[in-house]
């Protein structure tokens, strides 16, 4: 069952959002050649907590960080270490989530490390820019896998695949709820959108193969084919007047 959120739960999962974009912003700023993604990560621990927030990641099921710091071929849920340093021409993408009044927010980004190849250039874009798209499928007229096709469909039409094995979700008093979005499906199809859904929609995009697996540290995901991965991810409310994005 998909849960409807009231305008004051929506709120609070607005208010941990509008923190998780000002952290985005910061380290925008911070990432750069030379520095450690366990540095990352305790710097934004620390803005969390000062601005009134729960890390949300930080314990969930055990994971040991605030940030999932994922690097090149990493997919999602790299684990940050003061021994990983950010080299030039990497592309390290940042998933993190916030916990206000017992609402979670869920975002991410995927940065340039100075300065990078055409090709990751690209695939940072076009990742971006399938999510904006999948974004303003959620309206209250289209169905759930409206969302979902529109993802792999421009994808698709710019070489790229789409990672199968791990999806967006509803969110709210959970960080995972139903219904699971996943980056590709049949258009028209899936339940229909209401007001005060409450989504993370996530496009995983890949140069190469679709395929991944899991690494030895049991969390970080990677592709198969060891080419590089892209991820953009926002939170946001479906309303009478279209989507609201609530991590910008």
């Amino acid at each position: 069952m998909i849960i409807i959120k009231t305008p004051e739960q929506v709120g609070n999962i607005r208010h941990g959002g509008k923190i998780l974009a000002e952290l985005f912003e910061i380290l925008n700023r911070e990432i750069k050649p030379g520095i450690a993604t366990g540095e990352l990560d305790l710097m934004a621990e620390e803005f969390l907590l000062k601005r009134g927030v729960k890390p949300a990641f930080k314990g969930y099921k055990g994971f040991p960080a605030t940030l999932c710091v994922s690097v090149n071929e990493e997919v999602v849920h790299g684990i940050p270490s003061s021994g990983r340093i950010l080299c030039e021409g990497d592309i390290v993408s940042v998933d993190v989530g916030a916990v206000y009044e017992g609402f979670y927010s869920d975002a991410a980004r995927t940065y340039p490390v100075g300065r990078v190849s055409a090709e990751l250039s690209n695939l940072i874009r076009v990742t971006r820019e399938s999510l904006d798209i999948a974004i303003s499928k959620a309206v209250v007229k289209n169905r759930l896998f409206d969302i979902s096709s529109s993802v792999e469909q421009y994808v698709k039409k710019h070489g790229y695949t789409v990672v199968r094995d791990f999806v967006g979700h509803g969110i709210g008093q959970k960080m995972h709820e139903e219904p699971q979005i996943p980056n590709f499906g049949i258009p028209d199809t899936g339940p229909k959108l209401e007001e005060g859904m409450v989504f993370a929609i996530e496009p995983m995009v890949n140069i190469g193969s679709f395929e991944v697996e899991v690494l030895k540290d049991n969390w970080t995901v990677a592709t198969i084919d060891k080419k590089p991965s892209a991820h953009f991810e926002d939170t946001i409310v479906i309303t009478g007047k279209g989507p609201e994005i609530l991590t910008r």
